[in-house]
């Protein structure tokens, strides 16, 4: 077993000394302010005692903590007083993440995260390793993993051989007894399994590989004579001109967030910034005094402000987040590496893949530019804490558009879209949400000495553009191998999702669409969803077409199922190769 690296025990005892600290502090002055025996003046001294022993169990945390890579298994130990011992099997092992922050580049660590498909989180991290005991992780942990997944293909194509022999021997005279014996015995025999062989040992002595650097480092191409497993080959590399227009063209909701949180930090000098920036305008003077038409100056002055600020912060980040993004390929894996300030480096199984998404916002759009997720077991496309799942975060429409087709080998789709009805139900729904935007104006006029709240109803006519877009942008398309869901406006999504990777297929009817005859089905796959991201939803057909649509997948489920049963490679149905 392996410890990690030493000044990992100086981080963890920072962590918990702090951590106990400020434990020890508020334990204090809340017992203090309840029992009279305690005294909060006892804070100078319940403080440093908690700072010191804190550091103390960071340190014995970090003796305690151990991890080893065996024949079959990932294993961790850790804990000081209740141990806990991690058994990880690399078949569930979907993500190896190596994550450098600045701080930890200069001082040549990472954070190795393992992530299986049993969850969202993390099943174990190691802070912190130096960058070659990182790289001989991720590399060997990727390297078994391709193992196990060969040799469960093996077995799988022996015992689809097994069963077509005993079915031939079963039609067989009963004269051929000997034969068939002498068949069956040959059939028992082992058969070497990818990637073990004598001549290629387990290397464990933490030499790297041809899968150890960078994408586009010499040795993705040419691989040592030492090294095993699968060598890495560039797919796809965002260029300079792409990282800017998706960093201009995006906006990340954890920039409102961040805002919203130096705000809560800074609030006096935020305001006080906010009233200086209104006041060219024509807004107050001082918080405190000026007139009703000022302070909706400063409001339309702040919500400008916050805006701009938010989309700036946005801009820094995705260009932070995705600089030098290179995607590579080893054996059965996307490989990936982003970062500029903190790296990350990952692997995304194919085998693990449960849809391709395609996606595009208006702008991305009007400029002929797209981008490429794949969603995967326990993940979805927007991870980021294990990794992002973005095949191509933004390159020209066709050009990702010929990556999904290579990728998942769908048909050209020709979308079916809803009937008319849905359209009529579209306007409703928008008109009566303008009917409460003008209702919320006149109250406000109530209550204010704001007037003119006829003026809102301005957004009437915005009702027909706005239902029409939601209508044309919807659409679904039932193939032969894959069933394609086309939706969304602001944020259009098309998604490819294998019969074989379909978990359910539900129909949902709510009052309204019972009324007109209409359903929506909802295509589940393994794949974890988030608040912000529903699964895969054919909205708003006729009932008898969402019948014929549920029981259609349900019978190519079926068949793909057991064509992938039969088949003699018994590998995934994607592929890598897509560029």
């Amino acid at each position: 077993m392996n410890r990690l690296h030493p000044l990992s025990a100086a981080a963890y005892a920072l962590q918990y000394g702090f951590l106990w600290l400020s434990a020890a502090t508020i334990l204090t002055l809340v017992l203090g302010g309840i029992f009279g025996p305690i005294d909060s003046a006892w804070v100078p001294i319940a403080a440093p005692v908690g700072l010191v022993a804190g550091a103390a169990y960071g340190i014995a945390y970090f003796y305690r903590f151990e991890y080893g890579i065996t024949p079959d298994t990932f294993d961790v130990s850790s804990g000081v007083f209740a141990r806990r011992s991690r058994e990880i099997p690399y078949e569930r092992i979907q993500n190896v993440d190596v994550r450098q922050g600045v701080v930890q580049r200069l001082l040549g660590l990472a954070v190795v995260s393992i992530e299986t498909a049993g969850g969202g989180s993390t099943e174990a991290a190691l802070n912190f390793v130096s960058e070659s005991e990182a790289t001989r992780l991720q590399h060997q942990i990727r390297t078994r993993t391709a193992d196990v997944r060969d040799r469960r293909h093996e077995r799988g194509r022996r015992d689809a051989s097994a069963t077509t022999d005993e079915r031939t021997i079963d039609e067989a005279s009963s004269d051929t007894e000997t034969e068939r014996t002498n068949a069956t015995t040959d059939l028992d025999e082992p058969v070497p399994d990818a990637g073990e062989s004598a001549a290629e040992p387990d290397s464990t002595d933490g030499t790297t590989t041809s899968d150890s650097g960078p994408v586009s480092d010499s040795r993705d191409r040419v691989a040592g004579p030492d090294s095993r497993g699968p060598r890495r080959q560039h797919l796809f590399a965002l260029e300079a001109r792409e990282l800017l227009l998706y960093s201009f063209t995006s906006f990340r909701p954890a920039a409102a967030a961040a805002l919203l949180g130096l705000f809560f930090f800074a609030t006096d000098l935020a305001i006080s910034l906010l009233v200086s920036a209104a006041r060219p305008f024509g807004g107050p003077a001082n918080l405190g005094e000026g007139s009703p038409t000022s302070y909706g100056i400063l409001t339309v002055v702040s919500v400008v402000n916050g805006v701009v600020t938010a989309y700036v912060l946005s801009v820094v980040y995705t260009f932070a987040a995705y600089y030098d993004f290179r995607l590579g390929r080893a054996g059965g894996d996307f490989v990936y590496e982003r970062g500029l300030l903190q790296r990350y480096s990952g692997s995304i199984p194919v085998e693990k893949v449960q849809s391709v998404t395609v996606s595009a916002n208006p702008l991305q759009r009007l400029l002929g530019y797209a981008g490429l997720w794949v969603e995967t077991a326990g993940y979805g496309p927007d991870s980021d804490s294990g990794g992002s799942q973005s095949a191509v975060p933004l390159a020209e429409r066709g050009r990702v558009h010929r990556f999904t087709e290579t990728l998942t080998g769908v048909e050209s789709p020709r979308f079916r879209s809803p009937p008319t009805t849905a359209l009529r139900r579209y306007l409703v729904r928008y008109a009566i949400v303008a009917t409460v935007v003008v209702a919320a104006a006149f109250a406000v006029t109530r209550v204010t000495v704001l007037e003119r709240w006829y003026v809102a109803a301005v957004v009437f006519v915005a009702v027909p553009p706005a239902a029409y877009l939601k209508y044309v942008h919807l659409g679904y398309y039932v193939g032969e191998d894959h069933l394609v869901v086309r939706r969304g406006f602001w944020k259009q999504r098309t998604t490819v999702i294998p019969y074989y990777r379909i978990q359910t297929v539900s129909t949902r009817r709510s009052i309204f669409q019972r009324r007109l005859g209409l359903a929506s089905l909802v295509v589940d796959t393994a794949s974890s969803r988030s608040f912000s991201r529903a699964s895969p939803t054919i909205y708003d057909v006729n009932l008898e077409d969402a019948r014929d649509v549920h029981g259609t997948g349900r019978k190519r489920l079926q068949t793909a199922l057991r064509e992938r049963a039969r088949a003699d490679d018994g590998g995934p149905g994607l592929t890598v190769d897509f560029t």
